[in-house]
């Protein structure tokens, strides 16, 4: 390897929601915080977990001006 053209590689901390922490190496200093990691995430534990994505939707609607439509049968108001 070059000397001076690679980041450095530091010892930091990975922190879930969760509580959980993680030691690992990065290039950066600074911890990480996630909202989900092995110790939560539904596929490793086997639980049903909700993520927040409020919003993301609705947001979708509004940027593109697409209505809420009616299941089929239900009186249009």
């Amino acid at each position: 390897m070059k000397k001076g053209i690679h980041p450095g590689y530091y010892n930091t901390k990975i922190i879930c929601a969760c509580g959980n922490v993680i030691e690992t190496r990065a290039t950066v200093k600074e911890a990480l915080h996630v909202e989900i990691c092995s110790m939560c995430h539904p596929f490793f534990t086997g639980k049903q977990k909700l993520v927040d994505t409020a919003g993301r939707i609705e947001r979708f609607r509004r940027k593109y001006g697409i209505k809420e439509q009616n299941p089929a049968g239900a009186p249009s108001a």
